[in-house]
Formats: structure tokens, sequence, C-alpha cells
């Protein structure tokens, strides 16, 4: 394995990136709106209370319908808290998920796609690496970012959501083991999902925007997850975390198999 020509061609890669508006808007964008934005409205929990009526009526039947694990997790909290809690710990939890996943898609459209739009992928297939040690330097390109946006993201996370929820928790709430292990076992594993596939798909696509838009279907499962919280019909305990992370881990690896066994410069030489 020649880690040096790896390594250079990933930091050539992290070059681009930041000097990519298309390409970093996104990746500053999103992680801002759901990392800082949306905890911030926590803060407003205590104004509903003080509203006319009855904001946080329907509640009790609400948690009711819920999992028996998250009526349990949910005890000994007043109204308020609850809401509190349902949105910054358990609701907001697979939205998260969206990052990683944004990053990695967002950078691995750009990574072949992108050279052949800069016509610079022909320098590209003649550095002196195999076919594996290019599409792993292209995964790592990706890879990256979005763990430390995940990383970083989760920690600027816990301090505006213990912020915000200051007045109505009285402590610190956050994190949960549960947001332990979505940190730091299932989010490099979305990354991973997001740009296995993506990487595959930008090696074929002619342009910036057509692979990142084909890349763009591997959102669905967590948009699945997010759909599923919010109706009730599952909620994210330490297990059932531990066991999404487990699955995507497999997915990775299925897809790191397929990678392997079909990526061709030569291929990539004929679409230049």
């Amino acid at each position: 394995m020649n880690w040096r020509a790896v390594q250079a061609i990933v930091r050539k890669d992290l070059k681009v990136v930041f000097q990519n508006k298309g390409v970093l808007i996104p990746i500053i964008v999103v992680p801002v709106v759901i990392l800082m934005a949306l905890p911030g409205l926590a803060a407003l929990a205590p104004m509903l209370q003080d509203m006319p009526g009855t904001p946080f009526a329907g509640m009790d039947s609400f948690i009711q319908d819920m999992p028996a694990g998250l009526r349990e997790a949910l005890a000994g909290y007043d109204e308020v808290q609850t809401t509190v809690v349902l949105a910054l710990v358990y609701f907001l939890a697979p939205m998260y998920l969206i990052l990683p996943l944004m990053v990695a898609s967002v950078i691995a459209a750009d990574s072949f796609a992108g050279e052949k739009e800069r016509k610079t992928l022909e320098a590209l297939l003649y550095t002196p690496t195999t076919d594996w040690e290019l599409f792993l330097a292209k995964l790592l390109s990706a890879w990256l970012p979005a763990l430390g946006v995940a990383w970083g993201g989760f920690l600027l996370y816990a301090v505006m959501s213990n912020l915000a929820a200051w007045p109505v928790m009285g402590r610190l709430f956050f994190p949960t083991t549960m947001w332990l292990v979505l940190a730091l076992w299932v989010a490099p594993a979305v990354a991973g999902l997001g740009l296995g596939t993506t990487v595959l798909i930008s090696s074929r696509a002619q342009t910036f925007q057509e692979a990142y838009q084909l890349g763009g279907v591997v959102v669905l499962p967590i948009i699945l997850l997010v759909v599923a919280q919010a109706t009730g019909v599952m909620y994210f305990s330490t297990w059932l975390v531990a066991l999404l992370g487990l699955v995507f881990w497999a997915i990775d690896a299925l897809l790191l198999w397929v990678g392997r066994r079909t990526f061709r410069r030569s291929k990539l030489a004929t679409q230049m």
C-alpha cells in the first residue's frame, strides 16, 4: 500500500473542497441550522407554558401512545421538560445523522465527477497508485471531513442543548448514553454509507450535480427513521442505535467490497 500517494490525493482533495463554494456552503449551512437554530427553540418552551390555553394539554395522551421504554425514560419530567427532552434527545437524533451523510455525499460526489468537470481527471489517473489505492484515497477524502463535522457538531449540539434548555431543566442533561453511541458508533458508519454509494456513482457520472442528485437517494433511510420516531413507531434507545450502527457498518463493508472489485481507472479513462 503506497500510503504516501494516498495521503497526497487526500490532501489535494481536501484543498479543493475548502476552495469550492458549491461544496463548502452546504457543509456549513446545514449543520448550523440543525445544531444551533433547532436546539435554540428549546428556550421558547417556558414561553409556551405561559400562553393562554393549554399548549401541553395533549402531551399525556401523546406519551401514552409511545413505546413503553420511552415512557419510562421520560418518567419524572414535567410537561415542559418532557417536551424539551423529546425534541432534543429523541426527535432530533435521526436528523443529526443527516450531517455526516450529507457531508460525505457532497464531497464524494465531487470526487470523480468534479475531476472530470475541472479537467484534472487525466492527471489523477496517472498518479503512481493502484486502482484500490486511488479508490481508498477518494473514500478517505470524503469520510474524514464527514467524521470531523459529525464529532465537532456533536460537541456543538451538546453545548447548545444544555444552554438553551437550562432554564427548563436546571441541570446538564445532555449527552445521554444513546447519543454517545449515536455519535461515536453510528455517525461514522452513516458517513461510510453516503460516501461508498456516492463515490461509485461519481465515478460514472459526468458532472458534480448529476452525481450529487443520484447520490441523494441514500438519505431516504434516515428520513424513514425520522418519520418512524416522530410517529411513535419506534424510538432511539441505546440498543436500537447500536444495532443500527451494526447494520450500517455491514452495508459499508459490502459497498467497500463491491467498490474494490468493480472500480477500474481504465473505465474512467474512457469517460474523459
